[in-house]
């Protein structure tokens, strides 16, 4: 998918700052359960290991996320952005479990299917220089989706 899903879900899904104009550019943020089920039919939420083949086989974390990011809507500087892959990765933010909404401009986040433990995921962040970090958060929190089609 080459872009951030834009479903609206019944629940568990935000536009950032609550407002929908921000969804035609960023999609919609998804809590992790959500986003477990908001991909279409023959497509799914990628898993942990799925993401790490991807940054590996784009030279690794610390290369990876130039060559996934648009050429613009970043905060500059937008190291090493290339979208050489047609990722086009855009810095969306994120929610917090209390409804706090941050970072858009600087960093996107996308969550994985893969749980780490009873109430958090893992998930991956693109910031403003060309890395992609690898990490896990709140099941609660709100973040990107994109989806991978089935073989």
């Amino acid at each position: 998918m080459a872009e951030n899903l834009a479903y609206k879900a019944s629940t568990g899904c935000w536009a950032y700052k609550d407002d929908v104009i921000n969804v035609a550019k960023y999609g919609y943020l998804y809590n992790w359960e959500t986003a477990k089920t908001v991909c279409p039919s023959g497509w799914h939420l990628p898993t942990d290991a799925e993401w790490s083949t991807l940054t590996t086989y784009l030279g690794g974390e610390d290369v990876a996320g130039g060559k996934l990011k648009s050429t613009s809507t970043w905060t500059s500087p937008n190291t090493g952005a290339t979208n050489e892959t047609g990722f086009t990765a855009l810095p969306g933010g994120y929610r917090s479990p209390k409804g706090l909404f941050r970072d858009v401009g600087d960093d996107g986040y996308w969550w994985s299917s893969t749980e780490y433990d009873t109430s958090t995921a893992w998930y991956r962040s693109v910031d403003s220089d060309s890395n992609v970090d690898r990490y896990y958060s709140s099941e609660a929190d709100g973040f990107s989706v994109r989806c991978v089609k089935n073989n």
